[in-house]
């Protein structure tokens, strides 16, 4: 289903304000504060409205992005839960870029959606109920004592009078919002802690959601780019005549990213790129292999890095062990590969500029088109469309900056076109990773020491010489263990890198939670009696721990051939187990069932989360199949021939089982992609006893 949009620049700030009034109602403002790996802390501002019209109509303007993990759904729940309207009456809008919506990092990422939204949003609800409730109060001239709010209306509850939320919104408009109204004890949720249907399936399911390979803008060319294949290469001069002469073809230009292949359809554009002929001058990484990058990671992590964490003693602590271990773990790039390719539509004019995408951070997407315009923000305009996934790859605007440019340089609207070919070749990959583990047990087969030296290319900033989300996962482990060092070295490959889905905890956790189950059997202790006793003190991760091994039935016997194999870990506040169960047939490790016990705190839709711990088990599983690997500095993987995930006949039986809890909401899009490898491998090890130590999982590597 197409979406045409008219390219006039529409000030949404400005709308509001004028709309609202014209239209009469009460409009809410309130505050979601941010923090993640990517910001550091900021000032929260106003990002996001809820509007109440006078036909009964609630409008949630939102600054979050919906790339099939539910915010659309769950902050509605938030806000009804307090507002105590008609589920069905709110209608969900995303937000432009502007300061009065939120922080200077207005988007999605980090698991946050629900996480940051959680206190505020039911805040602003509960506000507005209150001011519902006053102006119905001051209507029937009685004490706001006898109303209370229901079902979008006020009711008087000494003569059952009702006046609807609509006849109410003007009247309430004039008042003086209050601060501190007062929201709902748990005890009292009706909506938070339930499943109604998600808001958005009905136009995902009839082809009315708007997604950012959707968009159609009158006068619109069709866009494809071609790349240098080597990275940090340049366009050294190029020959179009072939590609013109393709029919459809319109224009073929330069850009600062290579040269791009205009048409009256993406299928001409991409005919005409095939007979463009560019000489590219290649640059220092024409040389770079996989080979060459793992051993400058291997060099590095053979000498003492920025310190990230040092506890004790650990050089004391590894000479008076008892039994000693040492393990080299390797992950390789990896690319997000969303199902929906990336695309971006534009239109730069004199005076303005619009850009229609799927996208996770829209602050960076406004800046990036900014910088590609050399327009101001006030005369740019971002429209978010639906996200066919992100996993991280769309909170980067590279795609953006791409179509900005074409449209500036060729003078037309365009839609930029990624193929599957664009999107494994020039990825920004999760970066790959050597890291070298030592370890010693006493004479009780209990851990005294934990020694670890990662060399992994940063890609969230350096801070004393450490990149927090590279060593995550492992720098901040809280396993009982008297003694551990974790030192980093930052290695540049020249490869682009960025935040893949549960960031540094994607590989680390694999590492960690393998080396911890090294440690068990170096100790002759049962992997999650280890895990107990070195968590003794963490009562969430013994929670879920506990329970996912009285799910799984840890320590029963299994059928011939089924081997089990555990992992746990706290990614973004949400804490999770998992139990894998395996059989190895002629080679090949089958994953039968997994167990997963998550406490995320305070679950607001229990269907999306149980959908998304799949998900996450599911991107976590590709993990161990999929290689992005290096040639005269070009990626060898084009398409998922050769670029391997889970496949349908590969997908495990998946329980999940949640804690109830009423702790603040953890993240939950990215928290079970980490723990599912290490699970698994540990399960390998129970069956084989050989340690898969390297990525991706082959049996005859162990």
């Amino acid at each position: 289903m197409s979406t045409t949009l008219n390219t006039a620049t529409v000030n949404r700030r400005g709308f509001l304000k004028t709309g609202a009034a014209a239209a009469g109602g009460l409009l809410i403002g309130f505050t979601l504060p941010e923090s993640s790996r990517l910001a550091a802390a900021t000032t929260p501002k106003l990002n996001a409205f809820v509007q109440i019209g006078t036909d009964d109509s609630i409008n949630l303007i939102i600054h979050k992005s919906e790339m099939g993990q539910g915010p659309v759904t769950a902050l509605s729940q938030l806000l009804a839960e307090e507002l105590e309207c008609d589920w069905k009456k709110i209608k969900t809008e995303f937000a432009p870029v502007d300061p009065a919506y939120g922080t200077p990092l207005q988007g999605t990422f980090g698991s946050m959606s629900i996480r940051t939204s959680y206190a505020p949003l039911r805040q602003a609800g509960a506000q507005a109920r209150e001011m519902l409730i006053q102006a119905a109060a001051q209507k029937w001239g009685v004490d706001k004592s006898q109303c209370r709010a229901e079902n979008n209306n006020v009711i008087n509850t000494a003569t059952n009078a009702r006046l609807s939320y609509g006849s109410l919104a003007d009247a309430a408009s004039k008042l003086t919002p209050p601060t501190g109204a007062k929201m709902k004890d748990p005890a009292q949720f009706k909506l938070i802690g339930t499943s109604p249907k998600r808001l958005d399936t009905p136009s995902k399911v009839n082809g009315t959601a708007g997604f950012g390979i959707d968009v159609k803008v009158p006068g619109m060319q069709y866009a494809v780019l071609q790349r240098c294949p080597v990275f940090g290469g340049k366009v050294a001069s190029f020959d179009a005549a072939k590609a013109k002469a393709v029919p459809g073809v319109k224009q073929v230009v330069q850009i600062s990213n290579g040269v791009a292949v205009l048409a009256d359809n993406t299928w001409a554009a991409m005919e005409g790129r095939k007979v463009l002929q560019v000489k590219w001058d290649e640059g220092k990484l024409a040389n770079t292999s996989s080979a060459t990058i793992r051993q400058m990671f291997a060099d590095l992590a053979d000498k003492p890095g920025a310190v990230a964490r040092n506890v004790g003693n650990v050089e004391t602590a590894m000479s008076a062990g008892a039994k000693k271990i040492e393990a080299v773990y390797e992950a390789p790039y990896l690319s997000h590969a969303p199902m929906e390719p990336l695309t971006c539509a534009a239109h730069v004019r004199a005076d303005g500029c619009d850009v229609w995408s799927g996208m996770q951070i829209q602050s960076i997407a406004m800046q990036t088109a900014m910088e590609k315009s050399g327009l101001k923000q006030n005369q740019i305009s971002i429209h978010t469309q639906y996200l066919g996934g992100g996993f991280g790859r769309r909170g980067g605007a590279d795609f953006v900056g791409e179509a900005v440019e074409i449209s500036k340089v060729a003078g037309v609207p365009v839609k930029l076109t990624w193929t599957r070919d664009d999107d494994l070749q020039h990825d920004t990959y999760r970066p790959a990773s050597y890291t070298k583990f030592s370890g010693a047990v006493d004479a009780d087969g209990w851990p005294v020491a934990f020694n670890v030296r990662v060399a992994c290319p940063s890609f969230a900033g350096l801070q004393n010489g450490v990149d927090r989300a590279a060593v995550e996962g492992i720098a901040d482990i809280v396993y009982a263990i008297p003694n551990i060092r974790v030192e980093y070295h930052a290695p540049d490959a020249g490869i682009p890198t960025s935040y893949w889905r549960s960031v540094g905890y994607s590989q680390n956790t694999f590492f960690t939670e393998s080396f911890i189950d090294e440690l068990a059997a170096a100790g002759k202790k049962d992997p999650v009696e280890f895990r107990r006793k070195l968590l003794a003190s963490v009562p969430r991760y013994l929670g879920v721990l506990n329970l996912a091994a009285e799910k799984a039935d840890w320590g029963k016997p299994l059928p011939a051939g089924r081997f089990r194999g555990v992992a746990v870990v706290n990614n973004l506040g949400s804490f999770n187990a998992q139990v894998a169960e395996i059989s190895i047939t002629q080679g090949k490790v089958k994953v039968h069932r997994v167990v997963c016990a998550v406490d995320c705190g305070q679950q607001v839709n229990p269907a999306i989360i149980v959908q998304q711990i799949r998900s996450g088990i599911v991107y976590g599983m590709s993990a161990l199949k999929g290689e992005i690997t290096i040639d005269k500095g070009r990626v060898q993987q084009q398409n998922f021939n050769n670029y391997e995930v889970l496949r349908i006949d590969e997908m495990p039986v998946v329980d999940v089982h949640l804690v109830e809890s009423h702790a603040n909401p953890g993240g939950i899009g990215e928290a079970s992609t980490p723990t599912i490898g290490p699970a698994i491998s540990n399960a390998v090890f129970a069956a084989t006893g050989k340690r898969i130590r390297k990525l991706p999982l082959r049996l005859d590597q162990a």
